[in-house]
């Protein structure tokens, strides 16, 4: 089936269950990803051995690290040095063939495929809010909608369905499949499912400064993957959104939703994806001030984050860093795809539009 067919989803086909659950989960956990929209050189080249197969071994940095142009959010500065040890990284971000082999071998069941924990969910809400009922809390995921008209960018209701059965083999929830996305990221996978993967696969997640080195393709100042040029100008370089948020994708890029990996050159360390397509989960916890904290003359060595999460966004929500933009960014709402944007979402947290890449220290 055709990818823009099996995406195409109808109001019409979400329960008022499942619109309930939405207004419910948004309060918690889910809401944090959608929020936060609102608000080198290139030596020690090695041959990929069999172990490291479909893997670029990144250079080691001393590089400086945040924002690189006017775009620049707060949580993106100052900007400061960072040195890194080389190491491996998967050249795509992990398919749904992969992923899939990982289900069976590893007889592993998603974050989207369980009941949400209440336990866990209040935790990230206001004391005293009330429980939901039960039968709203059932698996599921958050799917994008594209509305029909024009709409205010500060409401993003109007653009996600929490949809009940959702999730990587479902892409829009019962009676979806991901026959002939085999290729395609994996999406709807929590921080916990992606960390899981990347240890049954003898790999682990990127730390946020490791997956912006790589990113930056040995480029020094450059707020794009491939250089300075704007995403608008010149030929297609990633998978984002065409034309105007949320309602109006012209498809310049060829894609509605996620693109088959590798349909986009490739930085200049032979990455593909790590701008657009989908999200990337790494291994940090979020915080909002924690380059401010980074910044050392003498620099930072192979950091792997702060200790604990902090959002004044969201307070009680513990939150971890994805990085790289989606298939739904665009500069009028959000340029995820510059290399040094940082998003954050709670690690239970699944779209239709995040998934991971897994790296691996150098021996």
């Amino acid at each position: 089936m055709a990818v823009n067919k099996i995406f195409t989803y109808s109001k019409g086909s979400v329960n008022q269950v499942a619109n309930n659950i939405l207004k419910l989960v948004f309060l918690g956990c889910i809401v944090s990803f959608v929020i936060s929209f609102v608000s080198c050189n290139n030596s020690d080249k090695e041959t990929v051995t069999q172990t490291n197969q479909d893997m670029v071994l990144i250079p080691k940095a001393d590089f400086m690290m945040g924002g690189d142009d006017e775009l620049s959010r707060p949580d993106e500065l100052p900007r400061h040095r960072v040195l890194l040890d080389p190491f491996w990284m998967d050249e795509t971000e992990v398919t749904n063939a992969q992923f899939a082999k990982f289900v069976k071998e590893a007889k592993y069941t998603t974050t989207a495929e369980k009941k949400p924990d209440w336990e866990e969910l209040k935790k990230q809400l206001p004391e005293g809010a009330p429980k939901p009922d039960d039968s709203l809390l059932v698996p599921g995921s958050l799917v994008f909608n594209s509305p029909r008209e024009d709409v205010e960018l500060d409401n993003f209701y109007q653009w996600w369905l929490w949809v009940p059965g959702a999730s990587w083999m479902k892409p829009i929830g019962p009676g979806s499949s991901i026959e002939g996305l085999h290729d395609h990221p994996v999406i709807h996978v929590s921080w916990f499912d992606a960390n899981e993967y990347c240890k049954w696969a003898g790999k682990r997640l990127p730390t946020e400064a490791e997956w912006e080195w790589a990113a930056r393709g040995g480029l020094k100042d450059e707020p794009y993957s491939w250089g300075s040029e704007q995403i608008d100008k010149g030929k297609p370089k990633a998978n984002t959104w065409d034309g105007k948020f949320p309602n109006l994708n012209t498809h310049k890029d060829g894609f509605k939703v996620t693109a088959p990996v590798k349909s986009f050159p490739s930085n200049e360390y032979g990455l593909y994806d790590m701008a657009g397509n989908v999200w990337e989960w790494t291994a940090d916890w979020y915080r909002n001030d924690y380059y401010e904290m980074s910044n050392k003359a003498e620099g930072i060595k192979n950091p792997q984050g702060p200790e604990d999460s902090y959002d004044p966004v969201e307070p009680f929500a513990e939150k971890r860093v994805q990085r790289g933009g989606s298939f739904l960014c665009n500069d009028s709402y959000c340029s995820g795809y510059r290399v040094a944007f940082r998003q954050k979402s709670s690690p239970d947290t699944g779209l239709s539009h995040s998934g991971f890449r897994c790296v691996k220290n150098k021996k």
